[in-house]
């Protein structure tokens, strides 16, 4: 199954009308161990879901302040709500990156749309920088068509200075990756607040995808999802 062009705008309306964004896809190889689609059977082809910038935040906050109770999670149950409505109405079963056992959407995003990772470890996109997020993925178990992904600039390549390993107080980003649990003593700590408050140091730091940037809010409330705090 072959879906039209009229079809892929029907499911990049359906996601547009929650601030979520039709990111790409791929159609899986014939050699490769797909995931199980809707019926069980192998997954022939995927298409990610994301986010560009903050444009989820508004349709997250109010389907939040409806919910009866405070639950665990948040986002990504929201997400996992509108997706799966998606999914539903055009026959494929919807995954989370959060889902067990993991699935390897950084590959897939990877694959989908040619991108490479930051020294942070999120992909770094030419045009929305370091503020771009995958909230889930469609999996259906005929082909779709979707552009073959173009190469493009990896801009931490062209990027001398490189502040995102300069701005963090514990050096928890470097060369020889995370320093998890340096992070997390000095977020939670005394000397913290800015990071509590603001999102991470580093990741700010970055000059790409200014005008994408979350707010501070939305930083706050990652950072106090990734802190506990």
């Amino acid at each position: 199954m072959t879906f039209s062009r009229g079809t892929a705008e029907e499911i990049a309306a359906a996601l547009a009308a929650n601030g979520l964004i039709l990111r790409s896809g791929f159609t899986f190889g014939d050699d490769e161990m797909a995931p199980a689609g809707l019926s069980g059977f192998p997954a022939k082809s995927v298409l990610l879901v994301g986010q560009a910038g903050a444009a989820p935040w508004p349709y997250f906050q109010r389907w939040l302040e409806g919910q009866p109770r405070a639950i665990a999670n948040p986002l990504d149950s929201w997400a996992r709500e509108v997706i799966g409505a998606v999914a539903q109405g055009f026959g494929a079963r919807a995954v989370s990156p959060s889902d067990r056992p993991y699935l390897p959407f950084q590959q897939w995003a990877m694959r989908a749309e040619a991108l490479r990772p930051s020294p942070l470890g999120i992909l770094m996109h030419p045009q929305y920088g370091l503020w771009h997020a995958y909230r889930g993925a469609l999996l259906f178990e005929g082909e779709i068509s979707v552009p073959e992904p173009h190469a493009a600039i990896h801009l931490c390549d062209t990027c001398v200075e490189k502040p995102c390993l300069k701005s963090c107080p514990v050096d928890a980003y470097s060369v020889d990756g995370f320093a998890h649990q340096a992070c997390l003593a000095h977020v939670r700590g005394p000397r913290g607040e800015p990071c509590r408050s603001g999102g991470c140091l580093d990741r700010n730091a970055c000059p790409y995808g200014a005008e994408y940037r979350y707010p501070a809010d939305i930083q706050a409330f990652h950072m106090a999802a990734f802190a506990g705090v």
